[in-house]
């Protein structure tokens, strides 16, 4: 026991010699993803606001609530192409600029003279922030893949992943305020603004882990020897390789990969529930006014947020313990989308407190599910991160397309959000079929030769 002892004070010793700047990068795409996820929501909180000015009907509202998806989809595989081509620091800091551009725009639709050309306006404004948007998490993989060791990617994967939940707890309430204080044109302005200035400490503050100055030798080899891709990047500038067909069809032609990407579409389903519907459900269903939302919509992220955490914990214990790669990142993702069903029940809360309660708890489950992202690392082709990232993205993100557009219609034609709230929960079902009986053991990809 004493020996013991001596050994795992020795290896701690170790690690804390080796360094940590690679959690100051990790911090870095936290924030940007909570700034990421912050852009999404603010029409659905300007929404009620929005669509009384301009005249929308809650169908009309569905569909520019899609624009974002439909582009946001669209670009995933361009985006990654990008990310593999010319490397994350560039293609991420020119779309944090971008999408930040698009979202302060949103806030002049007004300017366009009649309601249609308004509406018109908005649509488009949003389908280019779903754009310049998509190579955003493909970038967030590509970065973790980069900076962190196997037995560290679930959590640093399930961190940024988080960040979303996180975007509705500090913004959501300040969000509600500009629209209510000032008016719904604000949200867009200040987010937009926001967002240009985040753009600049990116270009300052990232760089890939081989050429940085503030990474120490250490550290770099800590990483390195550890699973880490350190080289992704800074080999975009001299090794700009050309996949062959057979390659490509690698990533839509394994049944371990389709798993994967049925998994990310389910849980995408609920996140854009929650980050379009969610505010209207609680005004127009549950009669609650848009400052009482803003506060309670940050009850059901804070539940994510902590299951997100937990989630990435839970995987990378197990695999330290040695559990499988495949068992370690399964695991939360079947207990999590079990407590996610529970979104389900809500038609049948009878209190707004059974509702915070019921969607507290799936979001909690949503969250801990949340580990698509690290289970990409574990086995995309080494070769094309960013790529195998913008498909499982992608397809993933059509439910950003179809989610708005059903909830919707749904709303529209049966006057209530029942039918839409099952519609949600169902896909907590599909999603432990996809990893329980459709994925089989996860393992690294090796490219077609």
């Amino acid at each position: 026991m004493k020996n013991l002892d001596i050994a795992t004070s020795a290896t701690s010793a170790s690690l804390a010699r080796v360094g940590h700047f690679r959690y100051y990068i990790l911090a870095l795409i936290f924030f940007v993803t909570v700034l990421n996820y912050a852009d999404r929501a603010t029409l659905s909180i300007a929404g009620t606001f929005v669509s009384k000015d301009l005249g929308l009907s809650a169908s009309a509202l569905g569909i520019v609530f899609s624009a974002f998806g439909w582009a946001y989809a669209i670009g995933q595989i361009p985006g990654g192409w990008l990310l593999d081509r010319y490397g994350a620091k560039r293609v991420y800091g020119a779309s944090i600029a971008l999408w930040s551009i698009f979202t302060l725009s949103q806030g002049t639709v007004s300017l366009f003279g009649t309601a249609a050309s308004a509406t018109a306006a908005l649509f488009v404004m949003r389908f280019m922030l779903g754009l310049v948007e998509s190579p955003a998490f493909p970038a967030n993989a590509r970065v973790v893949a980069t900076w962190f060791p196997t037995n560290e990617r679930g959590t640093a994967s399930a961190l940024f992943n988080s960040a979303q939940y996180l975007a509705v707890v500090l913004f959501t309430p300040l969000m509600a305020w500009l629209t209510h204080a000032l008016g719904w044109h604000h949200v867009f302005f200040f987010m937009g603004g926001l967002g240009i200035v985040v753009a600049v400490v990116w270009f300052a503050v990232m760089d890939d882990p081989k050429s940085h100055k503030r990474m120490s030798r250490a550290e770099y080899d800590y990483v390195a020897g550890n699973g880490a891709l350190v080289s992704l990047d800074a080999s975009v500038a001299t090794t700009r390789r050309r996949f062959t067909r057979r390659e490509l069809s690698t990533l839509f032609t394994s049944r371990m990969l389709w798993a994967i990407y049925i998994g990310q579409y389910c849980i995408t389903a609920l996140t854009y529930f929650f980050i379009t519907w969610f505010p209207i459900y609680l005004i127009k269903e549950r009669g609650m006014n848009v400052m009482t939302v803003g506060l309670v919509a940050a009850l059901p992220a804070i539940c994510g947020f902590s299951g997100g955490i937990l989630g990435g914990l839970l995987s990378d214990f197990l695999i330290r313990r040695g559990v499988s790669v495949s068992l370690a990142r399964k695991t939360p993702f079947m207990i999590g989308m079990l407590l996610a069903t529970a979104i389900m029940a809500a038609p049948l809360a009878s209190t707004n407190t059974a509702i915070v309660v019921i969607m507290s708890l799936a979001f909690f489950g949503k969250g801990l599910a949340a580990i698509g992202w690290a289970v990409l690392s574990d086995v995309a082709p080494r070769e094309m991160t960013g790529l195998s990232g913008g498909v499982f993205n992608g397809i993933g993100n059509t439910a950003g397309i179809v989610t708005p557009i059903v909830i919707g219609y749904v709303v529209a034609s049966t006057g209530s959000f029942d039918r839409a709230l099952w519609f949600v929960g169902a896909h907590g079902i599909a999603a432990m079929v996809a990893y329980g009986l459709l994925a089989g053991p996860f393992r690294r990809i090796k490219l077609k030769a």
